[in-house]
């Protein structure tokens, strides 16, 4: 048996009363996800206006607040920018889906739904891959390491951009409707959420958060524990 330790508990609304209802809650981040996957798609648009010389840069560089940027800082700069974008992007869109998740009824929907943030890191690097590795106005040297970057840069936006565990609007119903305004309970790692505060398997959880099942399933907490959480 696992030795319990002392533990304290948290308040996962840390005292704050909420007033916007779930829906106002996740559209205002849903606008915010969209706004800054514009702004990555931008860097991206900008890094291929310069690719194909639209976008001048002479070789020695463009001087901004004193400093000299060559090209391929300058196109780095637009990587990194876009990859920013796209992973904060994606995850208030993700935090969204878990405030008001949609209906899984129709499959293809909830899947492209809950991974649109893969589906905009797709969007917002691919097409700047392949201009990179069709360009040949830059030299050899440049091009491989920014077509590197961008590709890293791809596989980094793309795995943090999937929703590993979509939950559906059946699921956070189910559970609204067995629990109520009751408090559930959580660790900071664990991904299930506990109707006993007492479950062994807490029994090495310094810190236990507490809050509704709402506020669970916002912090990616819907998974119903096996011990203590009878099993349909």
């Amino acid at each position: 048996m696992a030795k319990k330790v002392e533990r304290k508990y948290v308040s996962a609304s840390k005292g704050e009363v909420v007033t916007k209802d779930s829906k106002s809650r996740a559209s205002g981040l849903r606008i915010g996800a969209v706004i800054l996957w514009l702004l990555a798609i931008a860097c991206e648009v900008l890094a291929i206006l310069f690719l194909n010389g639209t976008f001048f840069v002479p070789e020695q560089g463009i001087e901004i607040l004193s400093l000299t940027l060559q090209p391929m800082t300058v196109l780095i700069i637009a990587i990194v920018a876009d990859l920013i974008f796209v992973i904060i992007g994606s995850q208030l869109w993700k935090k969204a889906n878990h405030i008001n998740p949609i209906s899984k009824k129709n499959k293809l929907k909830f899947f492209l739904w809950n991974q649109m943030g893969l589906i905009v890191a797709v969007i917002a690097f691919m097409p700047l891959i392949i201009f990179l590795l069709k360009d040949k106005n830059l030299d050899a040297k440049t091009r491989k390491i920014v077509s590197v970057v961008a590709a890293i840069a791809l596989i980094i936006a793309g795995a943090t951009s999937i929703d590993w565990s979509p939950v559906s609007a059946e699921e956070l119903s189910a559970a609204q409707a067995t629990y109520g305004d009751d408090n559930v309970f959580w660790t900071s790692f664990g991904k299930s959420y506990h109707i006993d505060e007492e479950c062994h398997t807490l029994n090495r959880s310094k810190t236990i958060y507490y809050g509704t099942i709402d506020e669970a399933f916002e912090a990616n907490r819907h998974d119903p524990c096996d011990f203590c959480v009878p099993q349909d």
